[in-house]
């Protein structure tokens, strides 16, 4: 191959790698102040589930109908609504990860993803403890 060639691949290479660096879909977690800031674009919001206010799902009237509040990292308090059945044993989630949008004053939440307590965190304290 020519020198030309090769200056010509290298080029287009580090172009390509500059292009999918700056508009990739980095993953990073929000507030929900973010999100309100650019309604209808798709967030992760990590938060903690607020146990003063009412939790709504009857799945007599409607499974895929779930409501309920969440703290995010920043201390602001919404309301979400998610179009699922509510998750199993959800209120003993350390934290929540919510993928969705506001809109309005609401998050509408396509996916929930829970942090829960470590069922096996007693057992650990207790092997580390333990003499060999």
């Amino acid at each position: 191959m020519k020198k030309t060639n090769i200056i010509l691949l290298v080029v287009i290479a580090v172009a390509i790698g500059v292009i999918v660096t700056m508009v990739g879909d980095f993953s990073t977690y929000e507030t929900f102040a973010t999100a309100r800031e650019k309604e209808g674009k798709e967030f992760h919001v990590i938060g903690k589930l607020d146990t003063l206010q009412a939790m709504s799902y009857d799945p007599m009237k409607d499974a895929n109908l779930f409501s309920f509040y969440v703290h995010d990292k920043a201390g602001e308090t919404r309301r979400v609504i998610f179009y699922g059945a509510k998750p199993t044993d959800f209120e003993k989630a350390e934290s929540v990860v919510l993928t969705g949008k506001m809109e309005g004053n609401e998050f509408h939440c396509s996916k929930i993803l829970m942090k829960c307590p470590s069922k096996y965190k007693d057992d650990q304290v207790a092997m580390s403890t333990k003499q060999l």
